[in-house]
């Protein structure tokens, strides 16, 4: 029966006789088998027998049992269907509970996969599925590692705005380094996009009372203020519920700006004097920004660490008195904010100084950040746009965590894996540790009442992965980083042997277990490289996902260039075993069954 399907649809292909590679290339996208064409063309001059670049109908299907029936599918349908040429609807819903850990199904689960991916009507008639409909469900979203649920908005969305993770970025309107290179509207659009959900948006006067956007004091060209706001207007909204909040310096209480309302306040500026701290080695201080000290600075204390000036500043009033929930205000100590800070106002830390604060006084930043919106840029010295790691600043509950997001690598990746949950919505609630008044979360200790949970992974093999650009052909020396980003305590990383010469259908069959203190901030990142003995290794891709959005059972994990674009079909095969705790239940205290 498959044979008669399979005839009747390449059948008229060939009556011409042979077909050139580009044809093959069709026919198999025909079928709804992806393909990497590099591969595609290597595994077709290795069929054609004749080297004639055109190939018979035999020819091709050996090229498409090549690709499509995989060794390690074929092996998990022959354990479910008995090695019958089909499974019934019963035999699929004992794969599904039992692989796929799909408990909360519905009774006509396994006849709605049937008629979504079986391909052959007979079979579907019959209310059966064979290994063309088995590989096609295999090779779709529904089996992917990302859970569908954490594709959506699930999460309580009416708490208050300091409980929640923001995705945030730094000096957006730059796409390339920080001094010369060119402001550019796609950076809005492309953080935009992307879920940010936090701009920056550095405004300066500029020639005709036309305000501009630039990084001030630098040579990066400039952007008309007015055409930056249209560019927000367009993309802003596509997933948000129309509403901006402002974060800027705000003059008066607001009490003050609430009389003010309805006033004429065109062309009003008012100048305050501002008190914020300098650091004296490791400057955080970028030139133009809010943490310029400019030219009317007075030193008001010099005895010792931390040094404080004072400043004038100018202020506009219709743009203060936007500003209602998000005031900028400068961090002094975690003491000052205590006694003295609102509720509506937040900080901006450098990376330095926070990272000083993490490491002596985490429990208080952890308590600071419950309280107060805080937000954590680069340092100045990173004038080529590069980005610190920003999970160690999560650990401390900071909502705005600023990264340049025109800047590939890994502190992206982390960026784009974390916020993919909650439907990529751009705001993640906090982990209810990091939102208790009494909480005693340290992320520098191992927790008082730890409940450890075991992720235990099996990677099995590779699909078609990118193929190394040392390569002539589809090759490469691949390997696999697993790497566990969290607490301290958790993070980790392991790694598979090297299977030489094969990017194509690597396996591995290698299990990992990661013993996870804190997986409510933890991120796993598999990373595919090319082995390089001289060069180093070669990064061929990557994906990144909380660990608490892991789907279990037989899971294809898809990878995504460094600039983050995707690379489908190239993907990893894997096997998730569900989270235990002394190996029998979920963190959540279901009872569960362990395979082996």
């Amino acid at each position: 029966m498959e044979n008669k399907w399979f005839l009747s649809m390449i059948r008229d292909e060939f009556r011409g006789g042979k077909i050139n590679l580009e044809k093959t290339h069709k026919l198999l996208e025909k079928l709804d088998i992806q393909c990497n064409y590099v591969h595609v063309k290597s595994i077709f001059k290795d069929n054609d027998r004749l080297k004639q670049g055109r190939i018979t109908i035999e020819e091709f299907r050996s090229i498409y049992r090549l690709i499509a029936h995989r060794e390690e599918i074929v092996e998990i349908f022959n354990t479910y269907s008995g090695n019958q040429k089909f499974l019934v609807e019963k035999n699929l819903l004992q794969f599904l509970i039992q692989e796929q850990y799909i408990l909360d199904m519905s009774q006509n689960i396994a006849f709605e996969i049937i008629q979504k991916y079986e391909p052959i009507e007979e079979v579907k008639r019959a209310h059966r599925m064979s290994f063309e409909g088995f590989i096609r469900y295999m090779g779709s979203s529904e089996c992917l590692i990302f859970k569908p649920d954490c594709g959506r908005v699930y999460q309580d969305m009416t708490q208050p705005l300091n409980d929640y993770f923001i995705s945030s970025s730094h000096n957006t309107y730059l796409i390339s380094d920080q001094l010369l290179g060119p402001s550019d509207l796609w950076g809005y659009v492309s953080a935009l996009v992307k879920g940010c959900r936090c701009l920056e948006i550095d405004c300066w006067d500029g020639s005709q009372n036309e305000p501009v956007v630039y990084h001030g004091y630098t040579l990066t060209s400039k952007l008309l203020f007015k055409t930056v706001i249209q560019a927000i207007h367009k993309y802003a909204f596509l997933v948000l519920k129309f509403k901006v909040l402002v974060r800027n310096k705000k003059i008066g209480t607001l009490r003050e700006t609430h009389e003010r309302k309805g006033s004429n306040k065109h062309g009003q500026v008012e100048e305050f004097e501002e008190i914020y701290q300098d650091e004296i080695k490791g400057s955080e201080t970028l030139i133009g920004s809010e943490d310029n000290p400019g030219k009317e600075d007075e030193i008001i204390s010099v005895a010792g660490l931390p040094l404080f000036k004072k400043r004038k500043v100018k202020v506009a009033l219709a743009l203060s008195d936007l500003v209602i929930y998000t005031k900028a205000e400068k961090f002094r100590s975690f003491q000052h904010s205590r006694l003295y800070q609102q509720f509506n106002e937040s900080n901006s830390i450098g990376e330095t100084e926070a990272r000083k604060l993490l490491k002596l006084r985490a429990h208080e930043f952890v308590l600071h950040t419950r309280r107060f919106i805080t937000r954590i840029y680069p340092k100045a010295t990173r004038t080529d746009s590069s980005n610190f790691n920003p999970q160690e600043f999560w650990n401390i509950g900071c909502q705005m965590v600023a990264l340049n997001f025109q800047t590939p690598g890994l502190p992206m990746d982390l960026q784009n894996g974390k916020f993919l949950d909650n439907g990529g919505s751009g705001y993640i609630l906090k982990p209810q540790f990091l939102r208790d008044i009494k909480t005693q979360f340290n992320p520098n200790k191992p927790p008082n009442q730890s409940d450890p949970v075991t992720l235990t992974i099996r990677l099995i093999s590779g699909i078609q992965l990118p193929p190394s650009n040392h390569s002539s052909s589809n090759k490469a020396d691949a390997l696999v980083i697993l790497e566990l980003f969290g607490v301290p305590n958790d993070q980790t990383k392991q790694q598979t042997r090297v299977i030489k010469r094969n990017a194509f259908s690597p396996r591995w069959n290698e299990t990992f277990t990661f013993i996870i203190q804190v997986p409510e901030l933890a991120l796993m990142r598999f990373v595919v490289e090319s082995q390089g003995l001289i060069t180093g290794n070669e990064f061929l891709g990557q994906y990144t996902l909380p660990v608490l959005s892991m789907n279990k059972g037989y899971r294809r994990v898809p990878l995504f260039s460094k600039m983050g674009e995707s690379l489908e079909p190239a993907s990893l095969f894997i096997y998730v075993w569900p989270f235990n705790l002394f190996g029998t239940k979920y963190r959540t205290g279901i009872v569960c069954r362990v395979p082996f």
